[in-house]
């Protein structure tokens, strides 16, 4: 459950234009860590506030031509992006060890000129297994040969692949002391089941266009009567999406918890052979999975059993070439981009290749590449700086735990428990990982990315049935994000987000807490969203709840969903108060917490009025400039369908929820914002 600043926010129309409110005198010199200039005070701040932060700086600063979105964090990403390129550019230059494969990667993936001269040549060997496909036996063997870790559920809630399952290894939700295998539904290439199942005229384009793509790939794979093909491969495709799992349902853990053993797949999904497909997996020997995904794994048997071999083979030979084309030709570059950029998103250029060959090594050698990174812009002083804030905002969040009249002692003392024992890693893991069973080849672009998909795959299998490391981190430090990962019950802050302007030791303590300190609480909060509140302190799947306790939870999580559920970007598409309740949740819990440590941490002293603001001013508008992110119409339709988090101007409205926010600006009822005492939401 991660934070993800996706950047996916519409401006808001039709503002009314009324004066700025009236703020209070300089007090202090010291740095507000507000963007003053970024205000719009045409705006009246009631009926919008997201709005009335950001205004001028969004326009002032229109999405680039490669972009889907763009924002203050985008710019964060941009500068930490830069960084990582001048540290891989220096290892590229000579160097030994993990910045040697850094260099080497990276100089691979840039060399256009030798991935053309090579064509297709380093997928003869893929290409060719495929072709040797005789039956729905060796069907299954590639099926299960081509299994990867390549999703996880709850920590960085990533459901796609576009192989027919997706392995992610986590503790088991019954015991979190050993790691165990999960299984997802993929298969599709396109990004959800709505984009084949849905009526509406944006996805029936989108199927249209998603033929032409298969074909075109295929098309430039030298395949035969690809048309045709094509129309054959998206046929398989919508049956596998009539058997998928909603984006909602992927969310339920309920739903998920579904122990499977080997003899459960034959018996529950005939039709595909799965003991050949779990041996060319390397699961054979696993005693049980999760499924959590378990229509997808039935409608894929029927699927296997149904469909002509050909077809099968067809679209295998359509997702090697489509999943490995930044790393082949020009022509397959441009036409990934020409669908899932251009007409999916609504991108109109191509990013440059360094960034997308930063995006890569990161994505190969995350942790290498963020040694080096935090060892450069990570000091110690941020580091001991953001752990104090940590500390407050546990101490907060325990205060507001004992402040709840509704909940019950036991249930208080579990809630409290967790936060104790809650493991907190600030800018970098404590122990790196271990690249040296990976082979990077300096001129071998694709076979770097396809030997690292191996070595993750290998080292995800060698954790099943071992000790769980609570120390492990999901994210990297150059990573502007973070998470909390409820089985392990831990949190995740890597170096990059902790930066300016989200966080900066010259600031403030208001803006700091307000940006920094209310992702902190956002992520100790998912503790306790709808999902995070299923786990117990360590980290099991229980229930830990009086029955009248977790009916109060329900109730305010329902007024919630309800909540964002008006929020109304187009016409014909809202935002899912269900679909987006755990990040929603964990934004109202975490921002009320970190109002209580900013107000902690002043000691008993009247905050200091700086630029004209108050303390409580400064940390709502430092909060809502956090959510400073903007889209093009069709990426935020996609984040709408399949993202877990809203859109970031309704996240900057959580701020609607918080009685503090109506005092600091004095809005009243009769402004847009207003909300009535009684429907404001109080989680914790």
């Amino acid at each position: 459950m991660n934070l993800t600043r996706s950047l996916l926010a519409c401006v808001a129309a039709g503002a009314l234009l009324t004066a700025a409110p009236a703020f209070a005198q300089v007090q202090s010199g010291a740095k507000s860590g507000v963007d003053l200039t970024a205000i719009d005070k045409s705006i009246k701040l009631g009926d919008d506030f997201w709005t009335y932060a950001n205004n001028e700086w969004i326009k002032a600063h229109p999405i680039p031509a490669d972009r889907g979105r763009y924002g203050k964090t985008a710019v964060m990403v941009e500068e930490a992006s830069k960084r990582t390129v001048d540290l891989i550019q220096d290892a590229a230059k000579g160097g030994s060890g993990d910045g040697k494969k850094v260099g080497d990667y990276y100089a691979s993936y840039m060399d256009e000129a030798g991935i053309e001269a090579k064509g297709l040549t380093p997928l003869k060997a893929n290409l060719a297994r495929i072709a040797a496909i005789k039956d729905k036996a060796q069907l299954a063997s590639v099926l299960g040969g081509n299994i990867r870790a390549d999703v996880d559920a709850l920590n960085a809630t990533d459901f796609y692949t576009d192989n027919v399952l997706g392995l992610w290894v986590s503790p088991a939700f019954d015991d979190t002391s050993k790691y165990a295998p999960f299984l997802l539904q993929g298969g599709l290439g396109m990004p959800d089941r709505e984009y084949y199942l849905s009526d509406k005229a944006s996805m029936v384009e989108a199927r249209t266009k998603y033929v032409a793509h298969v074909e075109k790939i295929l098309t430039l794979g030298g395949v035969a009567d690809a048309a045709a093909k094509a129309k054959a491969i998206m046929a398989l495709e919508t049956q596998l999406a009539q058997a998928s799992g909603s984006r909602a349902d992927s969310a339920d853990v309920q739903k998920a918890n579904n122990s499977w053993t080997p003899a459960d797949f034959a018996a529950k999904a005939p039709g595909l052979d799965w003991s050949a497909f779990f041996t060319a997996a390397k699961l054979s020997g696993q005693p049980r999975f999760i499924v959590w995904h378990p229509t997808l794994v039935t409608g894929l048997g029927k699927a296997v059993a149904g469909v002509s071999l050909d077809t099968w083979k067809d679209y295998l030979t359509f997702h090697l070439l489509d999943h490995y084309s930044n790393v082949l030709p020009k022509a397959f570059v441009d036409e990934r981009f020409a669908f899932y950029n251009a007409s999916l998103q609504g991108v109109p250029a191509l990013s440059p290749r360094w960034k997308r060959a930063v995006n890569s090594t990161n994505a190969v050698l995350g942790e290498a590449v963020g040694k080096l990174y935090a060892d450069k812009y990570f000091s110690a002083e941020s580091k001991a700086a953001v752990t104090a804030m940590v500390d407050n905002m546990k101490v907060a969040f325990e205060k507001r735990i004992d402040g709840l009249d509704w909940m019950d002692p036991a249930t208080k003392a579990e809630a409290r428990k967790k936060v104790a024992v809650l493991k907190v890693g600030v800018g970098y893991p404590d122990q790196w990982r271990d690249y040296s069973g990976y082979s990077v080849v300096r001129g071998d672009a694709l076979g770097n990315v396809q030997r690292s998909e191996a070595f993750d795959y290998a080292t995800a299998l060698a954790k099943l049935g071992k000790p769980v490391d609570r120390g492990e981190w999901v994210m990297t430090p150059q990573t502007v994000n973070a998470v909390n990962l409820p089985m392990l019950n831990a949190l995740n802050f890597p170096a990059a987000i902790l930066a300016p302007p989200n966080f900066d030791l010259a600031n403030d303590a208001a803006a700091n807490y307000g940006a920094t300190g209310a992702t902190i609480g956002h992520e100790i909060s998912h503790s306790f969203d709808d999902q995070g509140a299923q786990f117990d302190s360590q980290g099991r799947l229980r229930n830990w709840w009086t029955p009248a306790d977790l009916a109060q939870f329900q109730k305010a999580g329902e007024a919630l969903a309800d909540q964002f559920d008006a929020y109304k970007p187009f016409p014909d598409l809202a935002v899912n108060g269900k679909q987006t309740l755990s990040e929603n949740i964990a934004d109202v819990a975490g921002l009320g917490a970190a109002l209580d440590a900013y107000h902690a941490s002043l000691g008993g002293k009247p905050a200091p009025v700086i630029d004209g603001l108050t303390g409580d001013q400064r940390f709502f508008l430092a909060y809502a400039q956090s959510w400073l992110g903007y889209s093009r119409p069709a990426t935020l339709r996609q984040q709408l369908i399949t993202d877990g988090h809203a859109p970031d101007q309704y996240r900057a409205f959580t701020v609607r929820n918080l009685d503090d926010w109506y005092a600091a600006f004095d809005v009243k009822p009769g402004d847009s914002m207003y909300l009535p005492p009684e429907k404001r939401v109080k989680v914790w």
